[in-house]
Order: C-alpha cells, then sequence, then structure tokens
C-alpha cells in the first residue's frame, strides 16, 4: 500500500473518532420517567415476561436484529494469523457492511482462543445475546469443526462468511455464466484451487447446482488433491479424485470452469487456452487474481471472467449475501441458515442480475449502460433491489424447508417494510 493510501485509511480509522461503529438509543431517553422505563424500575417488566415465555425476548428487545461477527484473527483477508486484536478493525468493518446493507446491528466480538473448543465454548456462552452468529477469519481446519459445532449445538443462524457467503456468490456466477454458455451443469469439469474453508465449501455449494462432485478436482499448495496422497485431512478428502494428475497444467486440460481462491498468477496464459469453449474463470485471490485480468482475455476472448476486484467486471463480493441471507433468517426467526437458504440466495441473486438495472445503480458506478451477459453476472453491491430479492428468497426457503419460527403471512408488506428500511438507499 502507498504512504498516502495507508496514511487516508488511518486517518478513516481514526478521526474524528476511533473506530467505526457506535451504540444508539432506540427509543426515548431525555427525561427521568423516560429512564425510569429504560431501566430501573420499568425494565424489570419485560424481564420477567421473558422470565415467563423465553420467546418474548424477540419482543421486548432486540435480539432479532443483532448479529454477533466473531473471529480469533487466525486467518484474516490475506494477512494471516495477525490475533484477536489486530482483527478488530475488520470485524468492526463487517459490522458496519451489516447495519449499512442489512440494516442488521451487528456487533464485533474477538475471541482469544485458537483452540476450537475453547473458541466454541466461549461463543455458545454468549449466544443468548444475539440472533445470529456471523463466524469470521479462521483457520482451516480448525473453522470447519468450528462451524459444525455451532450449527448443531445452537439453535440460532449460524454461518462463516468465508465459507458459505463466498460460495454463494460463486454459485450466483455459475449459474448464470452456464445460462450465457448453455450448458449443463452436470457436464461441468471444475478445477478449484485452493483447498481451504472457501475452496472446500464451493466445491460443495456445486453439488447444489447439479454438479457432479467426481467432476470436481481440487488442488492445493502440494498439487492435486488425490485419493493416493497420504497427507490429506479429511476435509480435503470428500473432494479427492481418483484421475491419475498431480499439476494444475494436468488438472485444467480440458476443464470447463476453473475457481481460483488461491494466491496471484498461478493460472497461466497457456493453461488457459488448453481449457475448453468459452471457458469460466472466477480467479477470486485478492488483491491480484490469479490470472490477470488483460492476460486473460487476450489469451481467451471466449472467456467468462470473473475476480474479486471492485475495478474490475463480475466482482464477486460478500456483502451480495451476507447481509440478506442474515436478514431473511432473522425475519422468520431461522433455527439455522441451511443449504436451501443458500441455494435460494445465490439463484435470487442470479435472477436479479439478469433484470434491467435501475439507473441509481448506473450513476453510483459511473456508468451509462449495463446489461446481463459476459462483463455482468451478478449484481452491483450498491443495487438497491438486493435486499427485497434476496432476504425475501432466503425467508421463504427457511419456512419451505421447515426451520423457520416465525412465518411471514403478507409477503407484500414483508417487501415493502424490506424496502422502506433499506439505508443504502438513503
Amino acid at each position: 500500500m502507498e504512504t498516502n493510501e495507508l496514511s487516508a485509511s488511518l486517518r478513516y480509522h481514526s478521526e474524528p473518532r476511533p473506530g467505526k461503529i457506535e451504540v444508539v438509543p432506540t427509543k426515548p431517553h431525555h427525561t427521568q420517567a423516560e429512564l425510569a422505563l429504560a431501566y430501573s424500575p420499568g425494565v424489570a417488566e419485560p424481564s420477567c415476561a421473558i422470565a415467563d415465555d423465553p420467546e418474548k425476548v424477540y419482543r421486548y428487545t432486540n435480539k432479532g436484529n443483532t448479529v454477533a461477527v466473531i473471529s480469533n484473527g487466525s486467518a484474516v483477508l490475506g494477512l494471516g494469523d495477525i490475533g484477536p486484536l489486530a482483527a478488530k478493525p475488520v470485524m468492526e468493518g463487517k459490522s458496519m457492511l451489516f447495519k449499512l446493507f442489512g440494516g442488521i446491528d451487528a456487533f464485533d466480538i474477538e475471541v482469544n482462543a485458537a483452540d476450537p473448543e475453547t473458541f466454541v465454548r466461549t461463543v455458545r456462552a454468549i449466544a443468548p445475546t444475539f440472533g445470529g452468529i456471523n463466524l469470521e477469519d479462521i483457520k482451516a481446519p480448525e473453522c470447519f469443526e468450528i462451524d459444525r459445532r455451532l450449527q448443531e449445538e445452537l439453535d440460532i443462524p449460524v454461518m462463516h462468511d468465508d465459507q458459505h457467503g463466498t460460495a454463494v456468490i460463486v454459485a450466483a456466477a455459475l449459474v448464470n455464466a452456464l445460462r450465457i454458455t448453455g450448458r449443463e451443469a452436470a457436464r461441468q469439469r471444475v478445477v478449484i484451487n485452493g483447498a481451504g474453508a472457501a475452496a472446500l465449501a464451493c466445491a460443495r455449494m456445486l453439488t447444489q447446482l447439479g454438479i457432479r462432485s467426481e467432476q470436481v478436482v481440487l488442488c492445493d499448495s502440494r498439487g492435486v488433491v488425490t485419493r493416493y496422497r497420504t497427507d490429506l485431512n479429511v476435509y480435503k478428502q470428500e473432494f479427492a479424485t481418483s484421475r491419475r494428475i498431480a499439476t494444475l497444467a494436468e488438472a485444467i486440460d480440458g476443464a470447463d470452469i476453473f475457481i481460483g481462491v488461491s494466491t496471484a498468477d498461478v493460472l497461466t496464459p497457456q493453461m488457459l487456452r488448453t481449457m475448453a469453449d468459452s471457458p469460466i474463470v472466477l480467479a477470486l485471490a485478492n488483491p491480484n487474481p490469479e490470472i490477470a485480468y488483460d492476460r486473460a482475455l487476450a489469451s481467451r476472448p471466449d472467456l467468462l471472467f470473473a475476480t474479486g476486484r471492485s475495478d474490475l467486471p463480475n466482482q464477486v463480493n460478500n456483502v451480495l449475501g451476507f447481509p440478506y441471507i442474515f436478514r431473511g433468517a432473522l425475519d422468520v426467526r431461522a433455527r439455522c441458515i441451511n443449504d436451501a437458504m443458500k441455494v435460494a440466495a445465490a439463484h435470487a441473486l442470479a435472477e436479479l442480475a439478469r433484470q434491467p438495472v435501475p439507473t441509481s445503480v448506473l450513476r453510483a458506478y459511473g456508468l451509462e449502460r449495463l446489461e446481463f451477459g459476459r462483463d455482468y453476472l451478478i449484481p452491483k453491491p450498491f443495487d438497491p433491489r438486493l435486499r427485497c430479492s434476496v432476504s425475501a428468497a432466503v425467508a421463504r426457503a427457511a419456512m419451505d424447508s421447515g426451520v423457520a419460527r416465525h412465518p411471514i403471512t403478507d409477503w407484500e408488506r414483508y417487501r415493502e417494510n424490506l424496502q422502506a428500511n433499506s439505508l443504502h438507499d438513503r
């Protein structure tokens, strides 16, 4: 990062007051009578009501609109294991995005616990405070165990966004890329470079789209993940291939789809030229993708290309998913965020990209025109329709799959409320 950019970032985070979020009262609090209602003695009445009926906590407190953004700082962005304190600016930023895009009150919690058992025990103990848990920036393979345990042991929505949020946006891009190329999911050969949290979640999500698991090849830092290797953990073994190949170059020869969640410049133009017709490449390493945009297009003019960068077409950005997935889950008091809800979110995103783009989106990005196609596979983050389309799809999927405890009966009113409370439209 350049010195002037670094200075701007540090100024942003420190001035005029440190940090990016704050707590603001939602009830009148300017008179003695109002404070008596807010705290003692008035607060005793809702406390007693909740003691008699725990479900009333959703009526008398903000539990139903709160998410904890929790990390131990062991895998922060591209910075690695920098610890819980250094992770705090990132978790504050995630909390800010929850509020801005989802209207959700999110609180960052940094846990000094590298051990999965200690981490799980800590989160389980504080879970009654929140309506949902967003796990963030926890290294693999520990994150898989933590995510599984908390989903099983808590009765509120839990999602490790690095895994499942990424997978949802990747799935949305692939749904539309396959639509553009007129190809069937079941016939696709896929290579995923990377075998960490995001990669394995993407591999599992692909099977939800109809891509066969035996058609998916994973590559890690040691090469192709095959059944003949003896160094695989249980999570990688799920997608270990029986093919006698060892390198990324061998794996990608003839492949239809490449998904990169790894490091810069590992995909060469020569490799790209060996892929099938109209290859789909999602090069998501940040800040520099697995192959540079210009080099990729020069190598394969028939390419459908996406990255994680905001300055290039087709940005795979998790902010398209997590605020709205949690919004829909909270609104029906879902017990979890299941596969049906994630698939519904992916299809809602894909469908939205196929609709005419509002003028407000064009203005936000300085564009005169934007239409569904090779350079517009997924919506832009500042699209005001995201909250309605994705949240409603997730809420309905929660109801249809039997995990909603507070079903929506008036969908027209629900959609109106979602739009009316959209902060990033103001």
